[in-house]
């Protein structure tokens, strides 16, 4: 037991100092806004997909769902006020930082991974070059500006979807969901009286998601070793400890949001 904590300290020093040396590196330098936009089309533009698709079928889920909870109190046409606030507060930026943590945190551990045991980060830092701000910062950075945007993207499509559901199942005109959504939005409050509290709950979760993501699967690739089983496992552990990092991220930011926002 004493030997696993301190395991899992030990990992949790090396994603700091890591943290702290991707802050500093940044992305400049020669080449810098070519990587970055490589790695945008790579965690955003490539993501776009499996994203879209995600945030549709949840909304249509979740206004089946909340038909069947609200039909029996004849509450059926506020059923856009049910999917507006679970969409833009918790499904949209969570699933969205998931699906990401999937596709693109195994793709950068295993990029990542595959370069480290074949020794070419050795040859980078050979060079005196930084491999941090050559290979992780533009990672990170393009995660932190991507994830926010599919974000915001599945929610629209959620939206959509619970829209053509409540419309074509339900009876919902899609004006009286739009109008219940609306309603719910401005019920849970405006910041400075334009903004809804909910859509910036939305696009903070997932700014912080982008980069946990993004940084634990730099880490993970980082440190693999052993050949190509250890790249397997470098994958693998990026994947599973980025999606449960951000279910318990989640939580912690919920809890602060709340309070501040």
């Amino acid at each position: 037991m004493r030997r696993a904590i301190q395991s899992a300290l030990l990992v949790l020093q090396d994603v700091a100092r890591l943290a702290w040396r991707t802050v500093r590196a940044g992305t400049g330098g020669r080449g810098g806004g070519a990587r970055l936009l490589a790695q945008l089309d790579a965690v955003g533009v490539q993501s776009l997909p499996i994203v879209l698709l995600t945030g549709l079928f949840t909304g249509m889920v979740l206004a089946l769902q909340a038909s069947t909870q609200l039909a029996p109190f004849g509450a059926t046409l506020y059923v856009g006020r049910f999917v507006a606030a679970s969409m833009l507060r918790e499904l949209g930026p969570v699933l969205s930082g998931i699906m990401v943590a999937g596709r693109v945190g195994a793709g950068i551990a295993a990029e990542l991974g595959a370069m480290r045991v074949t020794e070419q980060i050795d040859a980078i830092e050979a060079m005196g070059a930084d491999p941090v701000r050559l290979l992780v910062a533009p990672r990170v950075l393009a995660a932190v500006i991507a994830v926010p945007l599919l974000a915001l993207l599945a929610d629209a499509a959620g939206m959509l979807g619970a829209t053509v559901v409540a419309a074509a199942w339900l009876g919902v005109p899609a004006r009286t969901f739009w109008q219940a959504a609306a309603d719910q939005l401005r019920a849970d409050g405006m910041l400075w009286g334009v903004v809804p509290a909910d859509l910036v709950q939305g696009i903070v979760k997932p700014v912080v998601f982008g980069f946990v993501l993004a940084l634990l699967a730099c880490h993970h690739g980082l440190a693999a070793k052993g050949g190509t089983a250890g790249v397997g496992v470098a994958t693998t552990r990026a994947v599973v400890s980025a999606s449960i990092t951000i279910l318990v991220a989640d939580y912690f930011l919920t809890q602060l949001l709340l309070a501040l926002v």
